[in-house]
């Protein structure tokens, strides 16, 4: 089966999950959504409203704000994969809890098999956190490219952020997705920092 084959069959799975008690608070489960042949991969926190209510990934505003740094980089979004660490909506948009990730971790976990991106994106501090294992917060993280699980992680602000932050936030966004267009065609480019593997990640344990 090719990978687009499994993800579609992982996804009818993931459609009914009952796991954790997420399943009975979500509106609809939000697998993932993208190319199975993607080079590049974003990894978010959770569903928010829209998405809970559309059953897609970053829609809404922050959605049409990632979809804009996509384009000046040469990207649309049917060239990405774009997942999260929770497929359904913590009640109030609250953090991810320990169990709740236990339990989902496995669907991440696929998914970055079968797509199996040259690149993997995250998108703000939860997200970063959970996959480098590193207590350090996204301002500290981001331009910075890190090898990981056999390939490059670069973090940078979830795109909520950047509509918070203004101009300031969405110009260092620009910056990490100039850097990771880079990675894309230099597949050579230098990184220094530490290794970061499946034991350190959680996901993979």
């Amino acid at each position: 089966m090719t990978a687009h084959g499994e993800l579609a069959e992982l996804a009818e799975i993931a459609s009914t999950c009952v796991r954790c008690p997420l399943s009975e608070t979500r509106t609809t489960v939000v697998f993932g959504t993208g190319s199975a042949d993607a080079e590049v991969m974003f990894v978010g926190e959770a569903p928010g409203f829209h998405e809970d209510q559309q059953g897609e990934p970053f829609v809404g505003a922050a959605g049409k704000l990632l979809d804009q740094l996509l384009g000046e980089i040469g990207l649309q979004r049917d060239d990405v994969y774009i997942a999260n660490v929770l497929k359904c909506r913590p009640p109030g948009n609250r953090d991810p809890k320990p169990e709740e990730i236990e339990e989902c971790k496995g669907y991440l976990r696929r998914q970055l098999e079968l797509v199996d991106p040259k690149v993997v994106i995250t998108l703000g501090n939860f997200a970063t956190k959970l996959l480098l294992r590193r207590d350090v917060g996204i301002t500290r993280l981001r331009g910075q490219v890190f090898p990981w699980w056999n390939r490059r992680l670069i973090p940078t602000f979830h795109p909520a952020a950047a509509l918070r932050g203004g101009e300031q936030v969405l110009a260092l966004m620009r910056e990490d997705f100039a850097l990771a267009r880079a990675v894309i065609d230099e597949p050579a480019v230098e990184v220094t920092l530490v290794e970061a593997g499946p034991e350190q990640l959680g996901l993979f344990g």
